[in-house]
Order: structure tokens, then C-alpha cells, then sequence
């Protein structure tokens, strides 16, 4: 539940705590009871088939599956919704991709992996690790016979610092998931945010290497297209030498390519926009020429990214349209607003930091 998807700021729990705190107990359970029978339903499933599909990465949180205050232990009935949208899927000849988005402690240092801080804590605690393993367990049990289920992207977007931990911790799940499950396919994600393959000195059977093949002009502080973007000229052949880079590990090696994200942010600009259909039509077209799978990020949300998104007029938007104004002002979604309207504010704060602490850098990705 991503912020861009359903309007919220900040992490998914902290919205769920927000709410919670408004609603109480019961009416919060009552919202995201109907709120997850209802964002999949067997319309979507036909859709997505309508347009020659085959496929649906289901992100999940490991919130949803177990509590924090008591860990390890699983709620059963949290699989009621993946086991619907699967079987929704299956119905309409769509494959699916259970991907862990979300991991006990943070895999990223970001918001979209549920965490709070700029810490990625997953990769300096034993338990976490060990919670999430076991989460997999469980997952690989459930669906070791479920032919409509491709695989197992184990994963999102992992960021370990060190970048030592990330391809060991690989092999740990590769081992639990085949004692249960030998046959589903392992999707494994790059480090640093799914782009870096530098340490796996591995390849294994029924795995496939995938990474996240974002575009600089596609971001929201792209500029023009084909043209320049914070001082680097980019066209159809800069973003294939990109994506080339981030998949040298596979091609190199013979193994499959999968994109398991891509997709520009549009603005609500006619004319910035049609650059940046033409940034995914250049994407889709050297895919098509390396014959790479892929999966776009993502298929609903509230008009900054997906295939389908809310109209203004329905009540929902209607609902929360100021706030929404008021986040774009602030620039509070890192992903979907710029800081243009607090320049003032922010400028003076950076010029701060960057002099007291010039090599302060707790992301991975902004080497």
C-alpha cells in the first residue's frame, strides 16, 4: 500500500496506525477487510486478460501475515485474499508471482518496504531474517502444488549495505524452499534496489535473475524526452545501454531476463506525457529485442503510474483530493511530487547538511 496507490503519506503502517487511532478496532478491521476483498475482483482479472497478458506480481507485506508481538506465528486467515486473487487469476489463464514487498525490519532503506526509517534493519538481525524465512516456508508449503502460481520473487528491492549479505541470504532460502518445494520457479532481485548483481558468483536451476529497470527521464523530475534530464542527454539508445548494464549478469551467462518493475511517472501534463508514453514505448521496445519478460510496475493507483486509476469524480477522490493538493505542495511523496514550492525551506537545510556532514549517504542506490 503504497502512497501513491491510495493517497496516504508516509510508510503503509503508519497509515494503518493513523487510522486505526480514528476508527478504532473494529471499524479499521471492517475498512481493510472490504478494502482487500474488493481492490482485485474478478472484473480486474478479466481485464488484464483482454489485453494479452499473462501475468500478475501480487506484492506482499509481511505485515499482513504475522504481528510483530508475536512473531513467527502466522495468521491462517491472511492467505483467505492471496488464495482469491490467485485463484481469480487462474480463472482467467493469468500466472502469478508471489513477491515479499515488504520483509520483517526493512530490506531497503525506504518507505515503500514499510520502513519507517532510513535504516534497513532485515539485514543486521538474525530474527529478521529468520521470520522471513519462515514466512516462506509457510508460503512454499501452501502452494508447492498450485500450478497457476510461476513462482517466488523472494525479495523487493533489497538494499544491504555492506553488500556482502544479500547473495548468502539467497542461498539460505534457495535451501528451505527446496526441501518444500522443488519445483516453482526463485526469482531473485539485484542488490541496491534491484539493479546490482556484482556479488552472486552463482547460477542456479529453476531461477530466474531479475532487476528493476526504471528510467531517469521517467522519474517525476524528468525533463524533456529525448533531451536531457539533470545534466545527461537520454534517448532509446542510452536507456538500452541502462538496461544492458543491470543485465549483464544474465546475458552473460545465458540465463532468462525478467523485468519485474519498470514504468514512467506522468505528470497530468499532456506534453510531458506523451514523452513519457514514448520512454515506455522505447522500453518495450528493446525488451521485445532481447526477448525479456517483464511485469509494469504497477496496475492500479490514483494517477501518478498505473495502467488503471481513479477518475476525480468518484467519491473517493472527491474524499481526499485536498489532501492530495496539500502533499503535492509540500512535495511529500518522494516518489510522485517534487520539493518545487519549499525550495526556500529545504535549500537552506541541505546547503546544512552537506557542509557539517559532506559523506553522510545511508542509501545504496545513490552511489
Amino acid at each position: 500500500m503504497e502512497n501513491f496507490i491510495d493517497g496516504y503519506p508516509a510508510n503503509e503502517e503508519a497509515m494503518r496506525e493513523g487510522l486505526k487511532n480514528v476508527l478504532g478496532e473494529k471499524k479499521y478491521n471492517l475498512y481493510f477487510n472490504t478494502f482487500l476483498k474488493n481492490y482485485f475482483t474478478e472484473p480486474d482479472a478479466a481485464y488484464i486478460q483482454s489485453l494479452g497478458l499473462n501475468l500478475v506480481r501480487i506484492p506482499i507485506n509481511y505485515h499482513h501475515f504475522e504481528d510483530d508481538m508475536n512473531p513467527g506465528v502466522i495468521k491462517q486467515e491472511a492467505f483467505a485474499y492471496l488464495d482469491s486473487v490467485i485463484a481469480r487469476c487462474a480463472r482467467h489463464q493469468i500466472y502469478t508471482i508471489i513477491d515479499l514487498h515488504a520483509l520483517p525490519g526493512a530490506q531497503n532503506q525506504h518507505w515503500h518496504s514499510d520502513n519507517p526509517t532510513h535504516v534497513a534493519s532485515f539485514w543486521i538481525h538474525k530474527d529478521f531474517q529468520d521470520r522471513a524465512l519462515h514466512l516462506w516456508e509457510v508460503i512454499a508449503k501452501r502452494y508447492k502444488n498450485e500450478a497457476w502460481v510461476a513462482g517466488y520473487d523472494l525479495i523487493n528491492e533489497p538494499a544491504d549495505p555492506t553488500g556482502k549479505k544479500l547473495f548468502p541470504y539467497y542461498k539460505r532460502l534457495r535451501d528451505a524452499i527446496r526441501k518444500i518445494d522443488p519445483d516453482h520457479i526463485l526469482f531473485l532481485e539485484g542488490d541496491r534496489y534491484a539493479v546490482e548483481f556484482d556479488t552472486f558468483n552463482e547460477i542456479w536451476d529453476n531461477v530466474v535473475y531479475t532487476n528493476h529497470d526504471y528510467a531517469t527521464p521517467g522519474f517525476i523530475f524528468g525533463e524533456k524526452y529525448p533531451g536531457t534530464t539533470r545534466g545527461r542527454y537520454y534517448d532509446k539508445d542510452t536507456l538500452e545501454k541502462e538496461f544492458l548494464k543491470k543485465s549483464e549478469f544474465m546475458f552473460s551467462r545465458h540465463v532468462p531476463v525478467w523485468v519485474g518493475e519498470f514504468g514512467p511517472v506522468y505528470t497530468g501534463d499532456v506534453q510531458k506525457d506523451e514523452m513519457r508514453y514514448q520512454v515506455l514505448k522505447d522500453q518495450l521496445s528493446y525488451y521485445d529485442k532481447y526477448k525479456v519478460s517483464w511485469c509494469i510496475w504497477l496496475y492500479k493507483d490514483m494517477g501518478l503510474q498505473a495502467i488503471m486509476h481513479q477518475k476525480e469524480t468518484t467519491p473517493y477522490m472527491q474524499l481526499v483530493s485536498k489532501f492530495l493538493a496539500r502533499k503535492d505542495t509540500l512535495g511529500a511523496d518522494a516518489w510522485g511530487s517534487t520539493d518545487k514550492n519549499i525550495r526556500q525551506v529545504i535549500a537552506p537545510l541541505e546547503d546544512l547538511l552537506n557542509k557539517e556532514f559532506p559523506t553522510y549517504n545511508p542509501y545504496p542506490n545513490d552511489k
